[in-house]
């Protein structure tokens, strides 16, 4: 209960950790943690934090903030990307998987409990438990200190009560946990309306996820009124899933439809590293999104030893921002050993020098003529990856062209850096890099190693979806794993599109291969990197595409029986 009044107030800041506490014992700070296997969620005073750019807590310890993969809408039941992707097939005889004693775990925005989709034939929830991280009225779950939980009795009292919300009030105001879960698990529905999930009789298991922090919403630049969720409550959700596997004794299909552009892209963030330790345990299985920023134009690769050859050992880098731009981060980072630095030009003719920063440290700029401010963060080796990163947080920047000339004055061995602005739905207006590559856009966490990473594909005519992430991460490892449907997906909500449904049906994939491996003892002790290379093995592929493809994954197209 002490750590609760942290974990809910903005006048606490959130850092991740993975070094022990006890360095913070004779600090003097007001502060609480909460372990999470190696790492530590710290909630700090505000006022023993100076400021989140140039603070002891480096880059790596902010809470990335994750957003939702949105989808776009159409009407109609369509089961075709349960046909062709082998769902149905192996629903029916002689294997007859339906995701049967398997546990399949939503984290995301909640979920209408009440939708039928969600009941069993008598008319019982399949719903196993609700995490409820905005609701403080009620018990924690045990061994966590805020939101929430409702077990399966509560919801089915709800369920039979003239108010179903007077007894069990978690709601899914935004649709999109509901629409995943329906995908992943949803009942088959006969009469007037017809529906079916991947794996309709797992039982489900859902986190509705608290909004980020408002300290958080702000220094990262985000509009207000977005989803925007933090990577500690988050991890916390993957911790609760976990439990599952351990007191009911059942595999467990962790589902993540989210994504972000921060971080490093290699896989090495907090969340991505935690969900590769849950994905090597026996009998789980974690399967993520490789979200819908292929054609955001958000990513930009150079590479100076291209053109050192003549002399020139610098690239300009552009930059088009729409009109009444709030701001955004821009994350630059450099490959070893090669050391970068940043010029900036507004689109005004104003310009930041050449800055040469400490192996750590931050400057602000602001312009005389025009109303932006810039905050330049340097850190010569950031410690999760090891390599440069160059985090400028841009605010109210003027509308045009901006001009961010990238140099490396020192001897070029690799030359190439990375450029990354936020995901679609951060920005409040348009921006984008006039020169950006389409490949590298896989969100995180679906760079991390040992979890299932899809794209998506249209599952009627067997084509790429062009705003789907693409591959590889920034280090060349082979990701996303392969694609799935994503396309003009059957939800509750008509059909829609994007690489959070192609997860939610390969996650009932999963929940199906889990039935037959762990609950009927095919394979008890089955985890994540072995059901990843069964569904590439059984993938199915164009032979006038070479593999591994950044669009496609490594070895195949499609999820298949």
């Amino acid at each position: 209960m002490y750590c609760k009044e942290h974990a809910l107030s903005n006048h606490y800041y959130d850092v991740i950790t993975d070094y022990p506490v006890r360095v913070l014992e004779n600090s003097g700070f007001d502060y609480c943690y909460y372990p999470i296997d190696d790492f530590y969620l710290l909630y700090v005073n505000e006022d023993d934090v100076r400021n989140t750019n140039d603070y002891f807590y480096d880059y790596e310890s902010i809470p990335k903030i994750y957003g939702l993969m949105q989808e776009q809408g159409a009407v109609g039941f369509d089961p075709n990307s349960l046909i062709v992707s082998g769902i149905t097939q192996i629903q029916r005889d002689p294997l007859r998987l339906t995701g049967q004693g398997v546990v399949i775990c939503v984290i995301d925005t909640g979920i209408d409990y009440t939708n039928p989709v969600f009941r069993d034939s008598e008319g019982n929830s399949r719903v196993l438990a609700i995490w409820d991280q905005t609701i403080q009225t009620g018990p924690a779950p045990e061994g966590f200190f805020f939101g929430t939980e409702y077990t399966r009795e509560d919801i089915n009292r709800a369920l039979q009560a003239e108010d179903p919300y007077s007894v069990v009030p978690s709601r899914d105001e935004i649709g999109h946990g509901s629409i995943m879960a329906g995908v992943a698990a949803g009942s088959q529905l006969s009469g007037e309306v017809s529906y079916l999930g991947a794996a309709p009789n797992a039982d489900i298991v859902i986190v509705k996820l608290k909004e980020c922090k408002p300290y958080l919403r702000e220094f990262y630049l985000i509009p207000s009124g977005v989803p925007a969720y933090e990577e500690g409550d988050i991890m916390l959700a993957v911790q609760y899933a976990d439990s599952f596997a351990e007191v009911f004794r059942r595999p467990v299909v962790i589902c993540l439809g989210l994504g972000t552009n921060y971080g490093d892209h290699t896989g090495r963030a907090p969340l991505p590293r935690y969900l590769d330790k849950i994905a090597s345990k026996r009998s789980r299985a974690v399967v993520v999104c490789g979200g819908n920023e292929g054609n955001a134009a958000h990513h930009y690769q150079g590479n100076i030893g291209d053109r050192s050859r003549t002399g020139d050992n610098s690239i300009p880098v552009e930059i088009r921002v729409g009109e009444r731009s709030e701001g955004f981060l821009l994350e630059l980072w450099g490959n070893v050993p090669d050391v970068f630095t940043v010029s900036i030009r507004s689109p005004g003719g104003e310009s930041i020098p050449v800055l040469r920063l400490g192996i750590q440290d931050s400057i602000t700029y602001g312009f005389v003529y025009e109303r932006t401010k810039i905050t330049i963060s340097g850190m010569l080796v950031e410690p999760a990856s090891g390599e440069e990163l160059i985090l400028m947080r841009i605010v109210a920047p003027t509308p045009g062209i901006w001009t961010f000339q990238v140099t490396s004055n020192a001897e070029i061995h690799n030359g190439t850096f990375h450029m990354w602005l936020p995901i679609t739905q951060f920005l409040n207006v348009p921006a984008y890099f006039l020169e950006a590559t389409p490949y590298i856009t896989l969100t995180e966490p679906a760079m991390a190693e040992t979890v299932i990473s899809v794209s998506a594909y249209d599952a009627a005519n067997n084509s790429f979806y062009i705003e789907s992430g693409r591959g590889f991460t920034r280090t060349g490892m082979i990701k996303p794993d392969f694609a799935a449907p994503g396309v003009n997906v059957t939800t509750i909500q008509g059909r829609q599109s994007g690489t959070s449904l192609a997860a939610a049906i390969t996650a009932g994939a999963v929940a199906q291969f889990m039935e037959w491996a762990v609950v009927q003892g095919n394979n008890r002790v089955v985890e994540s990197r072995e059901i990843k290379n069964y569904f590439v093995r059984g993938a199915s592929r164009n032979y006038d595409i070479l593999y591994p493809n950044r669009e496609w994954g490594a070895y195949g197209n499609i999820v298949s029986s």
